[in-house]
Order: C-alpha cells, then structure tokens, then sequence
C-alpha cells in the first residue's frame, strides 16, 4: 500500500501548497492524496499532477498519511520527491 512508499520515501514534502509548487517545479516523483481530504482542497493538486504526468496514489486516512510523514497532524497529500 502506498502508507509503505512514503515511510520508505528518503524526501517528501508535506501538504497541498507545497506539493502544488514542487509539481510546478519538476521535481516530484509520485504524489500521495488522502481519500477523505476535502475535494475542493485536494483538486488543485490532481490537477496539476495530471499536468505535468505524475502518478498519483491514493490513501484512505489523512490521520495515517500524517502519520505516515512523521507528523501529529492529518495530510491531504504529499510529494515523493526524486
């Protein structure tokens, strides 16, 4: 599941603004979205990955994407950074 792919990531940025400014910047690998992340907040994201053509995983949980990163706080999405 991708909850493994981001422990095992060596360099992620957390959260929807930066991740949009990473994808813009050509530097993200895979991004990760969680499923029950608020749709108006997750779709700028999508979009700009499907822009630049970078898969996109999805996740069930915010709380475990959060987790998942290291931090006490739930995630929308984060960048795999190559």
């Amino acid at each position: 599941m991708s909850y493994e792919k981001v422990l095992q990531a060596k360099c992620i940025i957390i959260g929807t603004k930066q991740t949009v400014k990473a994808l813009k910047l050509g530097t993200v690998n895979k991004v990760v979205i969680a499923k029950d992340a608020d749709h108006k907040v997750i779709a700028k994201v999508a979009n700009a990955a499907k822009e630049v053509e970078v898969p996109i995983l999805y996740v069930d949980s915010m709380k475990k994407l959060g987790k998942a990163c290291g931090i006490e706080v739930g995630a929308a999405a984060i960048a795999i950074i190559n």
